[in-house]
Parts: C-alpha cells; structure tokens; sequence
C-alpha cells in the first residue's frame, strides 16, 4: 500500500487507472480497514488533482469503513475529526463523506457541526 501512495502522489495528480488499482487494493480483502482508511484521506488532502473517480471512491470507502457496524461509535467520531482536520479544512470530498453519512445514520453533533 505505501509503495501504490508513493506512486500515486508522485506527479501530484491522481487519474482514473490509479483509482482502479488503488480500489482493486482497498477492497481485495472485501473491507476497508483503518490503515487503508488513512491512507485515502492522506491521498485527498495530498493530491493536488483527484479525477471524479477517486472523488467517488474516497466517499464510498471511507463509509464502508466508519459504517461497518452501522453505525458512528465515539472512536469511529474521533477519527473522523482528526483525519478531516489533518490538513486545517473541510474540503469538498469531506463534506461529501459527511453527507453521505448523515444520509445513512444520525451523525453525531461534532460532525454534524462541520457542516455548518
């Protein structure tokens, strides 16, 4: 996995065969860990261009992630936190994921605040 980041983040840029590699890697054991949760929001706060494609993935995955029990337990709200803070903002993916959740389950008020 830090070898596929290291490729991907190289030219700055992430395209469409990147994203089907990096998708083929997160799902070839069938869920999405915490490692490989990281991993995407290093690559969406790292990237300076990110094709529609990963845009899509880093919503799907990261859900599959927070969602895997169906639900946003306080460890699943403190990581959500950090990793979207990491980089001082709520960018677009993030408040995608955010509604993409809230969709799905009640979101807990310190992520429904960042949506405000």
């Amino acid at each position: 996995m830090k070898e596929l980041l290291e490729n991907i983040l190289a030219d700055g840029k992430i395209d469409v065969e990147e994203v089907e590699k990096l998708r083929k890697v997160l799902y070839e054991d069938g869920k999405i860990d915490k490692e490989e949760a990281e991993a995407l929001f290093k690559l969406n706060n790292e990237a300076s261009e990110k094709c529609d494609e990963f845009n899509s993935l880093f919503v799907e995955a990261i859900k599959d992630y927070i969602l895997e029990d169906g639900k946003i337990d306080a460890e699943e709200v403190e990581f959500l936190k950090e990793q979207i803070s990491a980089d001082g903002e709520i960018d677009e993916n993030e408040k995608a994921l955010l509604e993409s959740l809230a969709a799905e389950v009640e979101l807990p008020e310190e992520l429904a605040s960042m949506l405000d």
